[in-house]
Parts: C-alpha cells; sequence; structure tokens
C-alpha cells in the first residue's frame, strides 16, 4: 500500500492531467542534504525508505554541486515540483468550467448555527450554506477557539536571475529536483524554468520571523535583513555562482501551528468543517486538506477521518508576552542544535515531550 503521502501525489498528478492544467507539474524527485557531519546518519536513515537513496559525498555533487554537501538522500517518489501561482490559477480556472461561482474580496464577519443551514455574516450582508469549509490561513478564525492554535510566521525566498549555461554548468542540477539541507533552521530551493526557457534558482528558508502580537501585515512581506541574509548563505553554498544577482524577492505569512502540521475540526452539527496550521507546507498538503474536510462534511467515517492527526489538536499557544518569548527560546536554542551535532537542549526535550517541538 502506498504511503498517504504518495496516495495523495498520485491523486494531484491524476487531478493535473485529467483538467489538463498547465501548472509547470515535475516529478523527478527532491534532495536533502547533510551540511553537518552528524546529518549524514540522518541521510542514511532517510534512504531506509522506498524510493530514496542514500547518496555520499561524491554521488551528491554529481546531482547538485556544492562544497558544503556531505552526503544526501535522493527522493524519487513522493515529491513534485509545482508553479503555485500556476496552480491557484489553474485551479479557479477549473472551478469555474465546473460552475462553481467566486466572489472575491468578500469579509467574513461571523458564522453561526441557522437550522439546517448555516449563515456566514459579511460586511455586505450574509450568506446561507448548507455546509461551510473554513480555510483562513493565517488569518482570525470564525471559529474563535481556533484563534489560538495559529500564529502568523513570515518567511522570505529570493529568486536568481537566468545562469548562463557555464553558471548552470559549474554546479550540475541538470533535473529539476527540489532541494532542501537537514538544519533545524533549514534553506530550501528550487530550480525553475521561465517563460523563456531560462534556468533560474529560488532559495529560501532559515529565518521565520514572528512579530510580536499575531500581526500579519503587508509591511512585513518584505525584509531586507533577511534578503541579505539569504544571498550571503546562497553564496556560501554555491561560491561558483558568486556574480550573480537576484531579480526578485519575497515573503509572506504561514499560518502555523504548533505541531507543525494542519490540524482540523467540525462544528456547528457537522455543517462547517474547518483547516489550518500547514506551516509552510501549503502548496502541497492543501488537497489533502480539503479532501479531509469534504470527508468530515460528509458525515462518513473515511481512512481520512479515522487518522489520528485529523482526530487530534495541537497545543494552543499562549497569550503574549510569552508567545513571543517562546517563539524567541526556541529559535535560539534551535539554532545552537544546529551547531552542536544536533543535539538537542533540556529546553528543546521538554517541548518536544508536550508536543510543542520542531521534531513533535
Amino acid at each position: 500500500m502506498p504511503s498517504l503521502e504518495r496516495k495523495t501525489l498520485m491523486s494531484s498528478r491524476s487531478a493535473v492531467q485529467k483538467y489538463d492544467m498547465d501548472v509547470d507539474f515535475v516529478r523527478q524527485g527532491s534532495l536533502s542534504v547533510a551540511t553537518e557531519a552528524h546529518q549524514i546518519a540522518w541521510a542514511r536513515e532517510e534512504a531506509e525508505s522506498s524510493g530514496v537513496d542514500f547518496l555520499d559525498e561524491q554521488q551528491v555533487k554529481t546531482v547538485i554541486n556544492s562544497p558544503d554537501f556531505l552526503a544526501g538522500a535522493l527522493d524519487h517518489q513522493s515529491t513534485a515540483l509545482v508553479h503555485p501561482a500556476k496552480l491557484a490559477w489553474e485551479l479557479a480556472r477549473v472551478c469555474r468550467e465546473l460552475g462553481v461561482e467566486f466572489y472575491e474580496h468578500t469579509h467574513a464577519l461571523e458564522i453561526s448555527d441557522a437550522g439546517d443551514t448555516v449563515q456566514v455574516l459579511t460586511a455586505g450582508g450574509s450568506i446561507m450554506a448548507e455546509r461551510v469549509a473554513l480555510a483562513t490561513n493565517v488569518f482570525p478564525s470564525l471559529l474563535k477557539r481556533h484563534r489560538a492554535r495559529i500564529v502568523p510566521v513570515y518567511d522570505y525566498a529570493l529568486m536568481t536571475e537566468p545562469l548562463t549555461e557555464e553558471q548552470r554548468a559549474a554546479i550540475g542540477w541538470d533535473q529539476m529536483v527540489g532541494l532542501a539541507d537537514m538544519n533545524n533552521r533549514f534553506h530550501y530551493s528550487r530550480p525553475t524554468i521561465d517563460a523563456h526557457g531560462n534556468f533560474r534558482i529560488l532559495y529560501g528558508g532559515y529565518d521565520a520571523v514572528y512579530h510580536f502580537g499575531r500581526k500579519v501585515r503587508s509591511s512585513y512581506d518584505s525584509n531586507q535583513a533577511t534578503f541579505n541574509k539569504l544571498a550571503a548563505h546562497f553564496f556560501g553554498g554555491f561560491p561558483r555562482l558568486s556574480g550573480v544577482k537576484f531579480s526578485h524577492a519575497w515573503g509572506g505569512a504561514i499560518d502555523t501551528c504548533s505541531r507543525f502540521f494542519s490540524f482540523f475540526d467540525l462544528t456547528h452539527g457537522g455543517k462547517v468543517a474547518y483547516c489550518a496550521g500547514f506551516t509552510g507546507l501549503g502548496v502541497g498538503a492543501t488537497r489533502f486538506g480539503a479532501k479531509v474536510m469534504l470527508d468530515l462534511l460528509s458525515g462518513e467515517k473515511t481512512e481520512l477521518t479515522d487518522l489520528e492527526l485529523v482526530r487530534t489538536k495541537p497545543i494552543p499557544f499562549p497569550p503574549e508576552p510569552a508567545a513571543w518569548l517562546g517563539v524567541k527560546i526556541m529559535t535560539n536554542h534551535l539554532v545552537k542544535a544546529d551547531h552542536h551535532e544536533g543535539k538537542r537542549s533540556v529546553f528543546l526535550k521538554f517541548m518536544d515531550k508536550i508536543g510543542m517541538g520542531f521534531d513533535s
């Protein structure tokens, strides 16, 4: 039986093919790399899974050449690359063709039970619905009991200008393989082919910035200090690309929960389903989240609704200033672990034990 992750990926590919969706769907694998000696054993452990190959230092550099890479685990089966914006546009297109109506910029204020239906109060009136799926991401949930379970953290990324043939040859990366390192504060990266056929590299991660009071503001989407830090890390990992410039830099808020993966709920007598807390995994996992919500709203017990992660909830975050202070302490201890052979402090072990740690 394929893993749930692989089954979801196969389902996604089937939908892309069925509706002829132009989303740059590529399934050539993903590479997790060890950049510290103690992580080599982690790469070997990952390679114990079906469809994952262990690569030693020489082998990993034939896939992507960086002096930082000491080993790697190349997953051939459970990962695909996709263009997120094209995915959103194509999903909207297919939905419209199937008769779905969209009402963008409609501010939902409150949700209440209305007997056999649900009433959603908006700034311009109200909407009556037999079933409601709530997917509010980083924004405050209409279900107040879940507002403490989500905090917004800001993630940032860079995009290189097109690489020359010589620059690409210097790093290899001949296939469209995703890339991430094995640190707690990890970097993620992927190649892209732009509309003109040019090869570029997207590079992001490391910083996860939390603003006091769970604030979400468009002004936070740009962070020059983090952009500079990412650029320095990029050139440290790929010194042969030292002359490359970055054409784009951006950021955005991620809905983070304490278990670092989405959670679910069913309320209002089974008429309202809720899903949030993807923690940066939304591009791949929102399809899974949607299927779970549909199963919950059906009222039937299914393979998905029986999963422990669907039946359980993450621990809520404390109120301020404890939330802000906790995020700062957690970040500092994760950095220390990265520089001390991955050894977790007493604080991190305690957070893991209560279900609020990065490895929970």
